[in-house]
């Protein structure tokens, strides 16, 4: 019975090549994306699972509670010391300081010698290895980061810097020419794990990098580089840790008790919670995993709505094989089995689509995916549920219509409407298909809008040709590299800073000490350390007082309005000649620049400090002249080559540096541009199919308009006002849905585009000209058919 199936099957398939093309096309599509949001969701559910014990697992963060709420990953450097040390609700207290983007210098190299390392170091204490999983290859667990200077790297790392040598008590050098003894090798780390870092440095080596983190009493500040991990004794209540937790704010920062909370984070939460610096939002999966649902179910429509069609077309072959004594059971299972092949050819051609399009994705999503359905167990078997689900879901509803017809009317292909009792649920469908299209068109409208808003807008400094450079020696030789640059040909102006005006790389103090006041209320200042050229680097307008001086001995202070506004003064005047106090670094305020974002549009402009500390810069901050961009950036690094010879030589435009801070948003739009084309092509074959059902149904009737003298346009409005009532539908759901959605959008931005009925507008009339485009062509041909044709029964 199953061959004759599949004889019947294929011979029906080559007989209707179109058909079949175009079902095969639009299921290919849905499982193609049903596949990759697979992966997707299932790597990022996967994350940080494989640590035993994990629901013990918990990272210290700090809540600042004053006039708006903000989220630290940090903790101030004392406090896990203090934890071990006064409560017994931890098996185990870790901490960890991590410096990102470091280079390693290989000491005894005899070719390459210098690597660039993107996850940076973590300076860890030793029991860091008994809260979290990471495997040890060769060493000792419990020793070795016992000893000052010593380092454990991944066996990857090992390879890379020491290639197939034994890497025990070799030796690396890294920032601020800390050197290193290796004493362990870890197993590489899973790509899903919250842990970027490969090199682990014993936690009694972090002064050599940072005083301030390393000392004990620093309880002053919060850096987001110094965290604190603890596995809790089984059954002890989190809420009683914190309550524990908020006595270290009460006696170490009075100041700050009722803004300071120390909170526990579970480890299932790092890589999700977004206010602490987690990667990706449950939420965001779960609309993923739904429009990978609807892209399928669509798709399944589609092959409905063409089966249907073509059952019709099929409706004598049914009778026939009804008058010889088929079962409506056999007629139900020859076409089950026509829909089985068509996805199981549609899920080859979706295989090899993923294949193709993987690398990209992957890309994009910065994960590394691959199609292994023969080593991924839980892969193949989603793909078979697939297959069997949408074969059962596409191929029932077809094969219960035709497998139903009465055989004398079948006979005489006279099946009406009326025979097709139940059919307008494929309009209520096609709505569905219709409100997806216009919601992404009109979605995307809002989203390029916005994107276009913030990069147009004025920032308050210039962005325009300035590069940045890491300062890779003390501030004397720094001072005079700069002078080195300035010399050449097409280099404007030069600051040693921090970091930019607007950087992910930022300092904050919550108690600035304003004229002698130590009891005014403390509000955060966001901290620019900089030199006097800082202003004219970056073209930051001064509107009272003057710029600092050039001496770095002198501390002044530049402050901008917001901090003025912050004051509640009039005027920016009443604020110059005011003694400001920022971490013991005391100094008169002698100007006031115009705001400039500090953050992204998703944050209200800062209260701002600028003032020289050496001691913190970190880059070089270079305006050129773009028309020789490549000859300046060749002497740039023969002065660096000259000066750092052991340095490599890296620089980044802050474009791009700027451009970060929306990466999630220009994600974002990619995916949203990828399902929009996606969703409009499966939308098109259901407004095809819808079309190809209607012709064929009404195909007698248009053969009686035309000889009872109706012209074609009048034909054609038959059914095209099908469509127009459709769009309509389907607009009157997706508009307010799409504004409600793209206004919460909008609103994660402090500085935004306002949301008028244009967007939705022009959003409808993209549908029209899409369902113009795809069903025009069907209609035109089916008005001009001759009425001889139309009239006979085939």
């Amino acid at each position: 019975m199953l061959r004759n199936y599949l004889k019947v099957a294929v011979r029906s398939l080559l007989q209707n090549r179109l058909y079949a093309a175009l079902n095969v096309f639009g299921l290919s599509l849905g499982i193609t994306c049903a596949l990759i949001i697979y992966m997707v969701v299932r790597y990022h559910l996967s994350f940080d699972n494989f640590h035993s014990n994990a629901t013990n697992i918990y990272r210290v963060v700090t809540e600042r509670r004053g006039e708006v709420v903000t989220y630290e990953p940090g903790v101030p450097a004392p406090l896990g010391k203090a934890f071990r040390q006064d409560y017994d609700f931890a098996e185990v207290v870790a901490r960890t300081a991590t410096f990102e983007d470091i280079q390693v210098t290989v000491e005894g190299a005899v070719q390459k010698s210098r690597y660039k390392e993107p996850g940076g170091v973590a300076f860890v204490e030793h029991p860091y290895f008994t809260i979290f999983h990471f495997p040890f290859e060769s060493g000792n667990a419990a020793l070795a980061l016992s000893e000052p200077n010593t380092a454990v790297i991944t066996r990857r790392l090992a390879r890379k810097y020491f290639g197939n040598d034994n890497p025990i008590n070799k030796r690396i050098r890294f920032a601020r020419n800390i050197s290193v003894r290796i004493t362990g090798i870890l197993k590489d780390l899973p790509s899903n794990s919250y842990q970027k870092t490969e090199i682990f440095v014993s936690y009694n080596t972090l002064g050599q990098q940072s005083e301030w983190l390393a000392a004990e009493d620093s309880w002053n500040g919060i850096s987001d580089a110094m965290k604190c991990y603890v596995k809790l004794r089984p059954q002890v209540d989190p809420s009683i840790v914190e309550r524990a937790l908020q006595s270290y704010a009460s006696k170490f920062r009075p100041d700050l008790k009722k803004v300071h909370h120390y909170k526990l984070q579970p480890l299932s939460e790092f890589h999700f919670d977004a206010k602490y610096g987690g990667k990706v939002e449950k939420k965001n999966l779960w609309i993923l995993a739904l429009i990978g649902l609807f892209l399928v179910t669509t798709a399944c429509v589609n092959f409905i709505n063409l089966a249907t069609a073509q059952a019709i077309k099929r409706t004598k072959e049914v009778g026939v094989r009804k008058a010889m004594g088929g079962l409506r059971s056999q007629l139900f299972g020859q076409f089950i089995t026509e829909t089985a092949l068509i996805t199981i050819i549609a899920f080859v051609v979706a295989t090899g689509i993923t294949v193709t399009i993987l690398p990209q994705v992957s890309n994009w999503f910065e994960i590394p995916l691959s199609l292994g359905l023969i080593a991924d167990p839980y892969l193949a078997g989603f793909a078979l549920l697939l297959v069997v689900l949408i074969t059962l879901i596409a191929g029932s509803y077809p094969g219960i219509v035709a497998s139903g017809f009465q055989p004398i009317i079948a006979l005489k292909g006279k099946i009406s409407h009326q025979n097709l009792h139940g059919l307008d649920i494929r309009r209520v469908l096609i709505i569905i298909q219709i409100v997806l299209v216009q919601a992404l068109i009109m979605s995307m409208i809002v989203i390029i809008r916005q994107m276009e808003y913030v990069r147009k807008s004025d920032l308050g400094f210039s962005r325009d040709a300035i590069i940045t450079l890491p300062i890779a020696s003390g501030h004397q030789k720094a001072k005079t590299v700069k002078l080195e640059m300035e010399q050449i040909n097409g280099v404007g102006n030069i600051t040693l800073c921090y970091a930019p005006p607007a950087s992910n790389d930022r300092n904050w103090t919550t108690t600035p000490y304003y004229d002698h006041d130590p009891s005014g209320e403390p509000f955060q200042v966001s901290v620019k350390a900089a030199d006097a050229d800082f202003i004219k680097t970056f073209g930051l307008t001064l509107i009272a007082g003057r710029n600092m001086s050039t001496s770095d001995s002198i501390r002044e202070f530049i402050v901008n309005e917001a901090f003025v506004k912050k004051l509640n003064l009039a005027s920016p005047e009443n604020v110059l000649g005011k003694t400001l106090d920022i971490n013991e670094n005391k100094g008169l305020i002698v100007g006031v620049v115009r705001d400039f974002h500090d953050l992204s549009f998703h944050n209200d402009i800062n209260p701002v400090a600028i003032f020289a500390a050496p001691d913190l810069y970190m880059a070089y901050a270079v305006k050129v002249n773009t028309r020789d961009l490549e000859g300046i950036l060749n002497l740039l690094e023969r002065i660096w080559r000259t000066n750092h010879p052991e340095t490599l030589f890296e620089y980044e435009f802050l474009d791009d540096d700027l451009a970060s801070f929306y990466k999630t948003e220009a994600l974002m739009f990619k995916l949203g541009l990828v399902f929009a084309a996606l969703a409009m092509a499966i939308g098109c074959l259901g407004l095809y199919g819808l079309i190809s059902f209607m012709t064929a149904r009404k195909k007698q009737e248009i053969g009686i308009r035309k000889v009872l003298g109706s012209t074609v346009g009048q034909i054609v409005w038959i059914f095209g006002k099908e469509y127009v009532y459709l769009i309509a539908a389907a607009f009157l759901i997706a508009a307010p849905v799409v504004w409600w959605s793209m206004q919460k959008w909008l609103n994660g931005f402090k500085f935004k585009i306002e949301l008028g009925p244009g967007v939705l507008i022009w959003g409808l009339l993209a549908t029209f000209v899409v369902a113009f485009l795809t069903t025009g062509y069907q209609a035109v041909r089916a008005a001009l058919q001759n009425p001889i044709d139309s009239l006979q029964n085939n």
